[in-house]
């Protein structure tokens, strides 16, 4: 089961490469042979989906166009063109701003709530949009190791190694995750400043535009200080992210509706909702919980501990940048799950502290997504976008941003943690 599964999961992502208009066909059609040939049991399909991001997704874009129709990211990209000498640097500017949302919200609800401002400014601008939209989604991932909440890697950590909030801050006298993650973060502005060099047109003033109405604001606000105060609470329902985001979007519409009495911002809003991203993510959950199931992931955990031995430095120089390497292609959330246990028996009989191993394993997975456009949610979500504004994003695009972006921050990061937690 393992080879078939691989073959045909390798042969999936061969396809969303070469023929990326064709990646819809490509995950469902993967998932389906794995349902007929029993590699994924009919029994785990539902479970197999992640409801909480997909329940984000929708409830946020919904939000989201309310939050564009109210003329507040257009405001927004005023300011920040205000701020910025040229091209290059809104760019970056973005990034951060992206980053730095993401360290505490969702990558995903990052993702769709800062790329309807880099469109704007991008409009204003009159420039291809791609490179600033992706540079938001890989700076969103970088981001999620940062903070307990940031990611739901983080949470797994978390919570096996009895970590709290203060914990990725400063931990058993040292430094902890949180500077590994910035360092990384500030050593990709200058690779963002050679990627986008030949970006130096000057920005001229621009009028300020008039917000038509602040209450999609506050509620896109309310729904990221909700989502933050949901990240403290214990033992809550897996759904909880999504259930918030759905009833606030539910609010806004209920909002509209009542002072307007008009439904074509509803019908309108629903629309917003891009159902394709939301297919393609399904597709994809059921093909790595195949994977899973058909002991792949196992395996590839199983492998990376056998070659790092009983050598630390090699061990973690492994952990590292094998998850790197796994996380471009599977979902890192069953990926770390599977690894921690294996993480703690291994430094338990090297008679050593797991926690540089735990942070070297969590910095590798959550960034190794940033390798392919379908190596995270937040990835795909950018690409949907963008396709959506009528541009198509290849391999190439994306590679030109997110391996050196990837390669970069945790290459800082991977130093960091040695020379703190060694």
């Amino acid at each position: 089961m393992i080879a078939i599964a691989s073959v045909f999961f390798i042969l999936m992502y061969v396809i969303i490469i070469a023929f990326p208009k064709r990646k819809l066909w490509a995950a469902w059609g993967t998932a389906a042979i794995f349902l007929v040939t029993g590699i994924l049991p009919f029994s785990s399909v539902l479970p197999a989906i992640n409801w909480n991001v997909l329940m984000m997704i929708t409830g946020t874009m919904v939000i989201v166009y309310y939050f564009i129709e109210s003329k507040m990211p257009n405001r927004i990209a005023d300011e920040l063109l205000s701020a910025s000498p040229n091209v290059m640097w809104v760019t970056i500017f973005m990034s951060l701003f992206s980053g730095a949302i993401s360290a505490f919200i969702d990558n995903v609800a990052t993702v769709l709530m800062v790329a309807p401002v880099g469109l704007v400014i991008c409009r204003k601008l009159k420039i291809s949009p791609v490179p600033m939209i992706l540079s938001i989604a890989v700076s969103s991932n970088l981001q999620g190791a940062a903070t307990l909440v940031g990611d739901t890697t983080s949470i797994l950590l978390g919570a096996y190694a009895g970590m709290d909030f203060t914990s990725f801050f400063w931990m058993n006298g040292k430094p902890g995750i949180f500077f590994a993650v910035e360092l990384g973060a500030i050593a990709t502005v200058p690779i963002m400043m050679f990627l986008f060099r030949k970006d130096k047109d000057p920005i001229g003033t621009t009028e300020k535009t008039e917000v038509k109405d602040l209450i999609p604001t506050f509620l896109l606000v309310g729904m990221v200080l909700c989502l933050i105060a949901a990240s403290f609470l214990p033992e809550k329902p897996d759904v909880t992210n999504g259930v918030i985001c759905l009833v606030i979007a539910v609010i806004t519409m209920l909002q509209d509706w009542l002072r307007s009495k008009a439904t074509g911002h509803a019908k309108e809003a629903l629309k917003s909702i891009d159902f394709e991203t939301l297919l393609l993510l399904t597709g994809l959950f059921l093909v790595i919980e195949g994977i899973t199931q058909a002991g792949v992931i196992d395996l590839i955990a199983e492998k990376i501990v056998q070659a790092g031995g009983n050598n630390l430095f090699l061990l973690f120089t492994i952990i590292v940048w094998g998850s790197v390497a796994a996380s471009a292609f599977v979902d890192n959330i069953p990926y770390v799950a599977t690894m921690l246990p294996v993480l703690r028996a291994v430094t338990g009989t090297l008679g050593i502290s797991p926690y540089l191993l735990y942070f070297g394993l969590l910095t590798g997975a959550t960034l190794g997504g940033n390798l392919t456009p379908v190596g995270a949610s937040a990835n795909i979500t950018a690409v949907g976008m963008l396709r959506r504004e009528g541009h198509e994003v290849s391999f190439a695009d994306f590679a030109r941003i997110g391996i050196p972006f990837t390669l970069t921050a945790v290459f800082v990061g991977y130093l960091y943690l040695w020379i703190v937690w060694r």
